[in-house]
């Protein structure tokens, strides 16, 4: 069963990968390059100085970078110590059949993506917080989440499913911490 399902992510990674051109891959890695979200970073931050008191966004840049702490390391335990799923652009047997966009594959392992689950943490954990002033904004984000996602497929550094996990726990982790700073903001706020 786990081999059939390997093999479907294969498959399903050789189709996504394969609808790369050259026309689109500047925008891909423009959208995989995690630097290049720092203006959307900043324009969410000012929404959330504009619309929170200081106690309040205090606790939300706090859970922030804990947000992206615990999803990194996740993320880095099950590629390095639990699972050791070699990325696709360190399979022997895809090499000649993918695309790989960029220059460096980066390291051995991929599972599970760590772009992935770090998008997604922050578009649900975001989308959340500002929710109540802006009612459509986490859809926006969470379909860039979704375009970071797929960005990783589409330079050929992860199966789709290193992604779709990476994104599932990023979802459930920004939950988590949405809900400690629900309880933060009542108890001390």
């Amino acid at each position: 069963m786990i081999d059939q399902l390997v093999n479907y992510d294969k498959e399903l990674f050789l189709f996504l990968n394969g609808l790369g051109t050259e026309t689109w891959d500047g925008f891909w890695m423009f959208i995989t390059n995690k630097y290049y979200a720092i203006p959307l970073y900043a324009f969410l931050l000012i929404l959330i100085l504009k619309t929170h008191k200081k106690k309040e966004i205090f606790f939300t840049l706090v859970l922030v970078a804990l947000l992206i702490t615990i999803t990194d390391q996740t993320a880095n335990l099950f590629k390095k110590t639990l699972f050791l799923r070699p990325r696709p652009c360190h399979t022997a047997d895809l090499i000649a059949h993918m695309r790989l966009v960029k220059s460096y594959c980066g390291g051995q392992f991929g599972y599970f993506s760590g772009h992935a689950s770090n998008a997604m943490a922050l578009a649900t954990f975001i989308g959340l917080v500002l929710q109540k002033h802006y009612k459509y904004l986490i859809f926006i984000l969470l379909f860039w989440a979704a375009l970071v996602g797929y960005s990783r497929i589409y330079i050929g550094v992860h199966f789709p499913g290193d992604v779709f996990t990476g994104m599932i726990v990023g979802g459930i982790y920004g939950g988590i911490i949405f809900k400690l700073r629900q309880f933060l903001i009542r108890k001390y706020a």
